[in-house]
């Protein structure tokens, strides 16, 4: 905002000045600027606003939402950001990435997922192209990432989901989070309708082979881009937390090695899936496919999340990398960096 534009801004003005009545100025611009400037740079409180320009609060509350909506209000944060560069810069030379973003944290008390939940919504409305094929995973980092994330209609955009959804109506769900994205950008969305994970693999077949899902399987041999996210093996994993896996299930696959997924492909610190008839159960985009896609974007961070990182790393060869910036150290720690 410039302050030279703000309304009733010169207080030599009368009440009945004539600038507080030009008819080319719209008024509830003029009320929503007010609203702006005494909360952004004055520092009052809302109910110090409201009582000023004779409203209620929740108008103020909407005149300020309306505010940043519109881009009438800009943030800027400045400072020296040399170290996350610096570790963005060793995260691309080591992994070999086209990009790495790493999120600032406040400290380890912090909720490191959802610093770079917000650091992926940026990427995502950045990113996002007319006439994109876009493949998404799913998880609580994914899903979060939507808050930071403006709507804007994208002409010809897809979203297509990687994974089978979770039959239970739950707040991390790969149909929903794919759903969503779709309605933020105004793009259709084509989700494989059928369980994350099936009793066998013979009924996996058969439901690809003859339920029509060979066609979404066929979409994604298109994708121009993949975003997508791991897990740990932790009790406390979305994936464990949703019941769908069960903790025998879990305990079984770390007893093989595990150390976390991608879209329910359970790898080992190596990078190659460990030898788990879990595996083989699993509705989601063959590991092929998704090598195959030319842009890989990995999204993940927060405590012990750094070993199942750099486990998704040599596992799925990701272009892109989101991260926070401890977690950016631990992984390179883990890798053998300084």
């Amino acid at each position: 905002m410039k302050r030279s534009a703000l309304p009733g801004e010169d207080r030599r003005l009368s009440a009945t000045a004539p600038a507080l009545e030009q008819p080319t100025v719209d008024r509830s611009m003029r009320l929503r600027l007010r609203a702006a400037w005494m909360y952004y740079v004055e520092r009052m409180t809302q109910n110090d606003i409201a009582d000023v320009l004779g409203i209620g609060r929740v108008t103020v509350v909407r005149l300020l939402a309306d505010a940043v909506a519109r881009n009438e209000v800009k943030i800027t944060i400045e400072g020296d950001l040399a170290e996350l560069v610096a570790l963005e810069r060793q995260l691309e030379e080591r992994f070999g990435l086209s990009e790495a973003i790493v999120a600032p944290v406040a400290g380890g008390a912090s909720d490191r997922t959802h610093c770079v939940s917000a650091a992926t919504g940026a990427f995502i409305s950045d990113f996002a192209r007319p006439g994109m094929r876009l493949g998404v995973g799913w998880g609580r980092t994914l899903i979060e990432s939507l808050a930071f994330m403006p709507s804007r209609q994208l002409a010809d955009f897809t979203v297509i989901s990687m994974l089978g959804g979770i039959s239970e109506a739950r707040r991390f769900n790969p149909s929903e989070y794919a759903w969503q994205l779709a309605q933020a950008f105004g793009g259709e969305c084509y989700l494989l309708s059928a369980p994350a994970l099936v009793d066998s693999p013979e009924t996996r077949n058969a439901l690809i082979d003859k339920c029509g899902l060979d066609r979404l399987f066929q979409m994604a041999t298109t994708l121009d881009a993949a975003i997508y996210s791991v897990g740990g093996m932790a009790p406390s994993a979305t994936l464990y937390q949703s019941g769908y896996v069960t903790d025998a299930d879990r305990r079984s696959l770390a007893g093989a090695g595990a150390i976390g997924d991608m879209l329910y492909h359970f790898y080992g610190p190596g990078g190659a899936l460990v030898d788990h008839p879990l595996n083989a159960r699993v509705m989601s985009i063959p590991v092929e496919t998704i090598l195959a896609i030319p842009t890989r974007i990995l999204t993940s961070g927060g405590a012990d999340k750094a070993a199942a990182l750099l486990g998704a790393i040599r596992f799925s060869k990701p272009t892109n990398l989101i991260t926070d910036e401890l977690t950016a150290r631990e992984l390179l720690a883990l890798a053998g960096e300084a």
